[in-house]
């Protein structure tokens, strides 16, 4: 996304943007493969994302993750509540990831960050087992989160959303009602004064993998390309957009038009979240040029 000049088109919107580079994690060669792959390991990366969101957020500056594995949603939540204790989350993806470590049955934490951060689902978690995860406390509640494009669900997560009622829109209700309806619906539930701070994770595998082939987990029939590009828009607008991942975009899978698509559908969806318009920008102080 880099090399594809995301800064640059950041830049060109006005904006100051700062690189703080990537995080260096550390590997476990010993990390054991009970309850989820790799916990040692995971542990120590979303700590060290936690403390690098919460610095940034403490900065007073809007937030961008660029991730692969949604797992570091883990740290970028954890962090950005630690400095905006209010905030609200918009999870769009075509899973839910609120499988706990003992309903997942892949094993992979990518299906599980939300149930290590959600307060009613603390008691599920075997926190004894996952002493890497010993600093992280529970920073949501259900009525924070609202879900969009959900299409591909375990049945541990089927449970879990239909016992807390959790704000959730399938792809069904996406084509039921529209995507501007959607969008008006889940942030009414979640921010309904309009006056908490929006952490916002987007998977790209949210969108159909004919525009985002490149990426983990594909599943077929997700959101249009302009259905991705409107929440992203309708988002901007609310101006309370404080913290976004844009996570899963990964370049060593798929075709090579694959790659191509799926880096400009991130690139795009993350520039319309900082104020790209599609009906176009005019900069403050633009003056038509004179002979």
């Amino acid at each position: 996304m880099r090399e594809a000049g995301l800064i640059e088109k950041l830049r060109d919107l006005g904006h100051n943007v700062e690189d703080r580079g990537d995080l260096n994690f550390d590997v476990f060669k010993d990390d054991p493969r009970n309850y989820v792959l790799n916990p040692k390991a995971v542990g120590a990366a979303t700590k060290k994302v936690s403390k690098a969101v919460e610095q940034a957020v403490r900065d007073n500056k809007l937030t961008v993750t660029l991730g692969g594995d949604h797992s570091i949603s883990i740290g970028t939540i954890h962090g950005h509540a630690r400095a905006e204790p209010n905030l609200c989350l918009l999870w769009i993806d075509a899973h839910a990831d609120i499988n706990t470590p003992l309903t997942t049955p892949s094993g992979n934490i990518h299906g599980t960050p939300l149930s290590f951060l959600v307060n009613q689902l603390k008691d599920t978690i075997p926190w004894a087992a996952l002493p890497s995860f010993d600093w992280l406390q529970p920073c949501l509640n259900i009525t924070d989160i609202a879900f969009v494009g959900l299409r591909d669900l375990d049945p541990g997560e089927r449970y879990i959303l239909q016992k807390f009622n959790i704000t959730s829109f399938s792809i069904h209700e996406v084509d039921r009602f529209g995507i501007h309806e959607v969008i008006a619906r889940s942030l009414e539930a979640v921010n309904p004064k309009g006056d908490r701070p929006i952490h916002m994770s987007f998977d790209i595998d949210s969108v159909d993998p004919a525009a985002t082939g490149a990426t983990g987990t594909p599943v077929p029939g997700g959101l249009t390309f302009r259905e991705g590009m409107f929440i992203a828009e309708h988002v901007y607008r609310t101006g309370l957009l404080s913290a976004l991942d844009l996570v899963e975009v990964n370049p060593e899978v798929g075709s090579r038009q694959d790659k191509v698509n799926t880096v400009m559908t991130a690139v795009e969806v993350l520039t319309a979240c900082l104020g790209k318009k599609r009906e176009g920008n005019l900069l403050p102080g633009y003056q038509l040029p004179m002979p």
